[in-house]
C-alpha cells in the first residue's frame, strides 16, 4: 500500500513539473476566448501598458531615387496579461513558459511609415512570465518612407522615423512606454550592429507623440535613426572628375589656337562634364526642395565652361578677321601697283604727248611756207588747248595726292592688329576664369562643410 502511495506521488510530481500541467492550470489554448479575443484585463476601463524596444541590426539600403529606408531591426514587445500568474514553485520552479502566438492577444501595433510588408513570417511564439507578463520578440526587414534631405549629398546627414502606434485602441486602452536614454539605446544599437551599408550610424532617440485621428486619442513612439553618409566614393567617383575636368579647361589656355585643337579639346572636355550630369541626374531625387549643391556644382562647371569655349570661338574669329584683312590688304597693293603701272602713267603720257604735239604746232605755223594760206586762229585754239591740258593735268595730280592720303589715313592699323587684341582678351579671360572658378570652389565647398540646421 505506501508502495502505491509513493508511486503516485512520484507521477503527480512528474506531471506538475511539466508545461502540460501549466497549460492545464490556466486553461491556455488556442479555442479559449478568454486570452485571445480582448485585451487581457480583468475590468474594461483597465489600461493595458505596452513596453516597446527597437534596436537596429543593419542598415541595408537608402534608395535615395524614391526616398526609401530599407532596415533590419530588433523588435521587444512587453504587456502585462491579468488573466496570467502561478506560483513557480508548485510546478518545479517553472517560471517561464513559451507558446504559440495563437494562443494570447497580441498588441495590434504598426509601424506608420512601413511601405511593404515583411516577406519573411513573424516570430511565431510568446514568452509568457509567472507574474503576468508576456514577451514578444521579432526581427524583421522593415522597408519604410524616409523623407530625405540631399542639399548637402554626398555630405549630407539623413534622419528616418520609425513610428509605432495602436491601429484601433485609444490611450484609454493602451498605454505604451519607451526607453527615454538615447545614450542606451544607442549603444545597444551600435554593439549589434552587423552592416551600415554605405551609411555610418550615429545614434537613436526616442520619443512621444499623440495624435487625434477618427475620435481617437493616439500616442505614438517615434524612434528617429541619424546617420550618416559615407561620401569617400562619391568624392572620388564624381566630384574630382569634375574637378579635373574643370583643371583642364584651365590648362586649355595654354594651348594654341591655331590648327582648331583647341576649340576641339574644350567641345570634348565640355562633353564629358555633360555625361556627369546625366549620372548625376539618376542619383538624386525629382522632389527635392532645394537644388542640391553638386547640382549647382556640376551646373557652375557647365557654365564656366561653356564661356571658356565661347570666348575662344570669339578670340579665332578675331584672329581670322586679322588674317582675312591681310589678304585683303596685299590684294589691294597689287591692284593699286598695276594700276599705277598701266593707268596713272599712260595717262599723264598722253597728256605730255599732246602737250608736245600742241606745241610743234604752233612752231610750224611760224615757218610755214608762204605759199600756203593759214587758217586764221589755228595758232591760238592749239594755245588755248595746251592751257587747259595742263590745268586738267594739275586737278587730277591734286585728286591723286587727296586720295593718297586718304588711303594712308584708312591703312594707319598696323598689321595683326586684331591678332594682338585677341591675345590681350585671351590673357585677361584667363585670369579672370581662373579667379572666378576659385572663388566658386571655396563657396561651394565652404558651404558643404557647414552645418545647416534646417536639414537636419
Amino acid at each position: 500500500m505506501c508502495l502505491d502511495i509513493v508511486s503516485v506521488n512520484e507521477v503527480h510530481s512528474k506531471y506538475q513539473c511539466s508545461y502540460q500541467a501549466l497549460l492545464d492550470h490556466l486553461n491556455l489554448t488556442k479555442d479559449n476566448p478568454k486570452y485571445t479575443v480582448s485585451r487581457p484585463v480583468q475590468q474594461h476601463s483597465s489600461v493595458t501598458t505596452i513596453y516597446i524596444l527597437m534596436r537596429i541590426y543593419a542598415i541595408l539600403d537608402m534608395r535615395e531615387t524614391d526616398q526609401t529606408f530599407i532596415s533590419y531591426m530588433w523588435i521587444l514587445l512587453d504587456w502585462e496579461n491579468e488573466h496570467i500568474s502561478w506560483n513557480p514553485p508548485d510546478f518545479c520552479g517553472l517560471e517561464h513558459l513559451i507558446v504559440p502566438t495563437e494562443f494570447l492577444w497580441v498588441p495590434d501595433l504598426t509601424i506608420e511609415e512601413m511601405t511593404e510588408k515583411d516577406k519573411a513570417p513573424p516570430s511565431p511564439y510568446l514568452k509568457i512570465h509567472s507574474y503576468g507578463w508576456v514577451e514578444y520578440r521579432n526581427d524583421q526587414v522593415v522597408v519604410s518612407t524616409c523623407k530625405m534631405h540631399v542639399y548637402k549629398f554626398p555630405f549630407d546627414v539623413q534622419s528616418c522615423n520609425i513610428s509605432f502606434k495602436s491601429i484601433l485602441h485609444s490611450d484609454n486602452e493602451v498605454k505604451l512606454l519607451f526607453n527615454t536614454n538615447s545614450t542606451q539605446i544607442t549603444e545597444w544599437s551600435r554593439r549589434v550592429m552587423r552592416t551600415q551599408y554605405e551609411w555610418l550610424f550615429l545614434n537613436l532617440t526616442a520619443n512621444k507623440k499623440t495624435n487625434y485621428m477618427f475620435g481617437l486619442n493616439q500616442t505614438t513612439i517615434v524612434y528617429v535613426i541619424t546617420m550618416k553618409r559615407r561620401s569617400i566614393l562619391y568624392v572620388a567617383n564624381f566630384l574630382l572628375p569634375v574637378l579635373f575636368f574643370l583643371c583642364l579647361d584651365m590648362a586649355s589656355f595654354l594651348i594654341s589656337h591655331r590648327g582648331g585643337e583647341k576649340l576641339s579639346f574644350k567641345v570634348t572636355v565640355l562633353l564629358a562634364v555633360t555625361v556627369m550630369q546625366l549620372i548625376l541626374n539618376e542619383i538624386l531625387p525629382c522632389s527635392s526642395d532645394k537644388i542640391p549643391l553638386i547640382a549647382i556644382y556640376c551646373i557652375g562647371v557647365f557654365g564656366m565652361m561653356l564661356i571658356s569655349l565661347m570666348e575662344t570661338i570669339f578670340v579665332m574669329y578675331l584672329m581670322e578677321k586679322d588674317f582675312k584683312d591681310d589678304e585683303t590688304d596685299r590684294d589691294r597693293s597689287l591692284d593699286k601697283s598695276c594700276e599705277d603701272k598701266l593707268g596713272k602713267g599712260n595717262f599723264h603720257s598722253c597728256f605730255r604727248g599732246i602737250k608736245e604735239w600742241a606745241q610743234c604746232a604752233s612752231a610750224n605755223d611760224a615757218s610755214a611756207d608762204e605759199t600756203v594760206v593759214p587758217k586764221e586762229g589755228s595758232s591760238s585754239q592749239l594755245t588755248e588747248v595746251s592751257l587747259a591740258l595742263e590745268k586738267v593735268s594739275g586737278e587730277l595730280g591734286e585728286i591723286d595726292r587727296t586720295m593718297s592720303l586718304l588711303s594712308s589715313s584708312k591703312d594707319k592699323k598696323e598689321p595683326g592688329y586684331w591678332t594682338r587684341m585677341a591675345k590681350k582678351i585671351d590673357k585677361a579671360f584667363s585670369v579672370i576664369y581662373v579667379i572666378c572658378a576659385a572663388l566658386f570652389l571655396v563657396i561651394i565647398f565652404t558651404m558643404w562643410v557647414v552645418p545647416d540646421d534646417d536639414e537636419q
